[in-house]
């Protein structure tokens, strides 16, 4: 968040967080359940675990997914990359959080998701060297994603095709881990480098490249989800009322993340998502976490299908995407259940 939207978050927001969660544990808050929800038709829920400081509500949900009436709750780790919707759609796990466009590209090969709401909106940017002064600038020179199918080679390969690279012939992609690339780009042996929280705060901190397109602010990423949430589609066929419970306790822990950043940082320090604070602390203040009332979920899986489909990515068209691997009715519901 930048620090005007972080001021945005009044006391009465903060109250209203409170009210929205009425089960943190974590917070002191008694714990309570939606007594006019149907009894769950599964008492275990498990949710795919990254080191990634954006996917945070998943990780502060926990406690409220215990006062939703999970009594196993078990978080699984993930890849990072597209092994990771592959996991989901297999039946690993029963909940994840991604990139929309990772999601949308796994869908297309055959992965029985259903993206279920949107999480935040940006949180990638683009670094490149000072001879770097556009992604057009990016054409033949060597960027690193650190896996292909990632969700930075996903998404920095829409970026490009968004001006008019070919992703597939343009752009040199390096794939070493994120340590070495930064390491590499510092030296400048690399011209690019797709950096996800909390890299671009140390990289601003060091002084390391300059922001080519940062997602959070820069149209028109800006105005899409960047992270969603999606679930196995058998596990939603089945346990309905376990999977709106579910989305429940991550939206309220958005709406945590959003208001008390300080204390998401440390959870996730004590936790042992991330080790340093500082830079988790400034990650969480930067993404738009909150806003999953505002955005339509169903714009953003429009958007990037329209773009993975014009860049040879995916063959289905968006509206076969959004009829086949998307389920609104929850968020649709939370939307009117949770008013602040």
């Amino acid at each position: 968040m930048s620090k005007r939207h972080n001021e945005h978050w009044s006391r009465r927001d903060f109250l209203s967080a409170a009210a929205l969660t009425g089960a943190g544990a974590w917070f002191g808050w008694p714990s309570t359940s939606d007594a006019a929800d149907p009894p769950l038709e599964t008492t275990r829920i498990r949710l795919l675990r990254n080191p990634a400081i954006c996917f945070a509500p998943l990780y502060v949900a926990e406690e409220l997914l215990r006062s939703e009436g999970f009594t196993d709750v078990q978080y699984v780790q993930g890849s990072g990359r597209l092994d990771d919707e592959k996991f989901l759609g297999t039946g690993g796990v029963d909940i994840a959080a991604g990139f929309a466009g990772r999601h949308i590209v796994a869908m297309d090969a055959g992965a029985p998701l259903v993206i279920l709401s949107g999480l935040h909106i940006g949180c990638y940017e683009v670094f490149a060297t000072e001879r770097i002064r556009s992604i057009r600038d990016l054409k033949g020179k060597r960027v690193a994603v650190t896996v292909l199918t990632s969700g930075r080679h996903i998404f920095l390969s829409v970026i490009a095709a968004n001006v008019g690279l070919d992703p597939r012939k343009d752009i040199d992609w390096v794939t070493d881990p994120a340590a070495k690339s930064i390491q590499l780009f510092a030296e400048q042996k690399i011209d690019g480098f797709m950096a996800f929280p909390p890299e671009p705060v140390e990289l601003r901190a060091k002084k390391i490249g300059h922001v080519l397109v940062n997602t959070t602010t820069d149209r028109p990423w800006s105005q899409y989800f960047c992270c969603m949430v999606s679930s196995n589609r058998e596990f939603v066929r089945k346990h309905p009322v376990a999977t709106k419970r579910a989305l429940r306790a991550i939206l309220k822990a958005n709406h945590i993340c959003a208001v008390d950043p300080e204390r998401t940082a440390k959870l996730l320090v004590d936790r042992g998502y991330t080790k340093q604070y500082d830079s988790a602390l400034q990650s969480l203040k930067e993404i738009p976490y909150g806003q999953w009332r505002e955005y339509d979920p169903e714009d953003t899986v429009r958007f990037y299908s329209l773009r993975l489909h014009e860049a040879g990515m995916i063959k289905n068209n968006p509206q076969k995407v959004i009829s086949q691997g998307t389920d609104w009715r929850f968020v649709r519901e939370l939307k009117k259940e949770l008013k602040a």
